[in-house]
């Protein structure tokens, strides 16, 4: 499925709170999506929470996790090395497919000059593949580096990883979601959305997490949490 950038749409940037803008998007789905199609997505949601599933995530004052993978241009990305330029923030998103994601990463653009003003950067990690994350930096006009988290290798040692079940693998399916192709494996495995500011040191100064995908936190929240962190230096 593909979500219009507000360039293609033909809009100005939407500079409203991101709460706003993803409310939005619940009305929609309230309003067109099947009664039984939403009780499968929420049955989903819920069942992560009683699973826990927030528990496992690494949490501040840990050390995150080095990993490598590909950005959308292809190049190369170590984690390491991206920690040497400063902190970072990284955003683990689901796919190109979801409007929740595309919301977000809309929203992390605006702010990215003040982020990259802080002396930090901002990077977001998907299991989509490498052309994947290209066909979405191009359409939504994405100004940071998407990279590709082949079969959720980082994503599962942030511990952010579960398999899509079965009935939701189905309405995805019907809905043209097939996440067998769009990540380039057939684990129908995805990461809970989650947020982290990475300090210089490698270990994490802030973090989000919520299994309920259609909550992310304020672009500016996470901004005065970077500054916050950073002025305490």
């Amino acid at each position: 499925m593909k979500w219009r950038s507000l360039e293609e749409a033909g809009s100005s940037t939407d500079a409203r709170p991101l709460r706003e803008i993803l409310a939005e998007r619940k009305e929609g789905i309230s309003r067109y999506v099947p009664a039984e199609t939403q009780a499968v997505h929420a049955q989903v949601i819920s069942d992560l929470q009683q699973q826990g599933i927030s528990d496992r995530v690494l949490r501040v004052g840990m050390k995150a996790p080095s990993f490598q993978v590909q950005d959308h241009n292809g190049k190369q990305v170590n984690s390491a090395e991206l920690l040497q330029a400063g902190p970072v923030v990284m955003c683990f998103f689901r796919g190109r497919w979801c409007p929740f994601c595309v919301a977000q990463l809309e929203a992390m653009n605006l702010i990215l000059p003040q982020i990259q003003q802080a002396g930090a950067s901002l990077v977001a990690i998907s299991p989509q593949t490498v052309h994947q994350s290209f066909l979405m930096a191009d359409q939504h006009q994405l100004r940071f580096r998407l990279l590709s988290d082949t079969s959720n290798a980082a994503a599962r040692q942030f511990g952010l990883v579960y398999r899509v079940p079965d009935a939701q693998q189905a309405l995805y399916r019907r809905t043209f979601v097939n996440l067998a192709f769009i990540n380039g494996d057939a684990s129908w495995e995805l990461p809970i959305p989650a947020t982290f500011i990475i300090d210089r040191g490698g270990t994490i100064a802030w973090a989000s997490r919520n299994p309920d995908y259609t909550i992310r936190p304020e672009p500016e929240d996470i901004l005065n949490q970077l500054l916050l962190h950073e002025n305490e230096k």
